[in-house]
């Protein structure tokens, strides 16, 4: 079991700021090639972010950056290539490690080196919103060493509308709670926040909504 809580707003806030900072000139950087747009997601943006008192790995922030890439100009590769360089120019000044390149997201972490341990880190998820509202994102095969556009799954439709009848109907406080059992009772290390969020919040969504 682990031991996670919330992070407050006032020690959240900071970190987002700079993490911010860090977006507009990766952008600055990659608009001869591409532009894009970024949006905080899963708990990153309903304020429900997550430390585990019992480990080294600190708190955690989740961004869209939606690549505005309609003539398909670059490949997945290449976008993936493009941002992880740009990325990698700008973190290091900000006292963050490399970008990790996972299958789902490019991580950055700022890592204390006397104790090596965590203090937070960043995933970063390239997508595009398609017309019919359904995302995509790069996704890294690691086994085969490629990179492709693949299709988000299901349960991460329509969560901004599950949330607010959870809100409307007096279940908000309920789901923080689930949220933090399950986090606490995951043994998946490759399960991010916004993966455990989504399930929390669709678990949630149809136990109360039947």
């Amino acid at each position: 079991m682990h031991d996670f809580v919330y992070v407050t707003k006032a020690s959240a806030q900071p970190v987002k700021n700079k993490l911010i900072k860090i977006i507009h000139e990766v952008q600055d950087i990659v608009r001869p090639y591409f532009t894009f747009q970024f949006r905080p997601v899963g708990s990153s943006s309903r304020n429900m972010i997550t430390y585990d008192r019992k480990s080294n790995i600190g708190f955690d922030f989740d961004f869209d950056l939606e690549i505005n890439d309609d003539e398909e100009n670059y490949t997945p590769e290449e976008i993936r290539h493009i941002m992880r360089n740009a990325i990698d120019r700008v973190v290091p000044k900000y006292g963050y490690k490399h970008c990790e390149d996972s299958t789902r997201v490019l991580t950055i972490k700022k890592v204390n080196t006397f104790t090596s341990q965590i203090i937070h880190s960043c995933d970063f998820a390239l997508v595009y919103n398609c017309k019919d509202r359904r995302q995509q994102y790069i996704r890294f095969n690691k086994k085969n060493g490629n990179y492709t556009w693949e299709f988000q799954g299901k349960g991460f439709k329509n969560l901004d509308n599950k949330i607010a009848w959870l809100k409307q109907n007096g279940y908000w406080i309920e789901l923080q709670d689930y949220y933090i059992d399950k986090k606490n009772s995951n043994d998946n290390p490759d399960k991010h926040s916004r993966s455990i969020l989504a399930e929390s919040i669709n678990e949630m969504y149809h136990k109360k909504k039947n």
